[in-house]
């Protein structure tokens, strides 16, 4: 089975950017990076230390 080239990876930005335009291509990817954090995160155990715990 062959690898990814830089043709194969030039050509699916494209299609993302022809599909999303440019101006939502970083919030993607943004979005993208804080899942993987949370994802990590929640795999570690480490509570989320973000939200303040509400006791009442």
């Amino acid at each position: 089975m062959s690898r990814i080239g830089a043709g194969e990876i030039i050509l699916i930005l494209a299609v993302l950017l022809l599909l999303f335009g440019a101006k939502k291509l970083p919030d993607l990817a943004r979005s993208l990076g804080k899942s993987a954090r949370e994802l990590k995160k929640g795999l570690r155990g480490d509570e989320d230390e973000d939200e303040p715990v509400s006791r009442g």
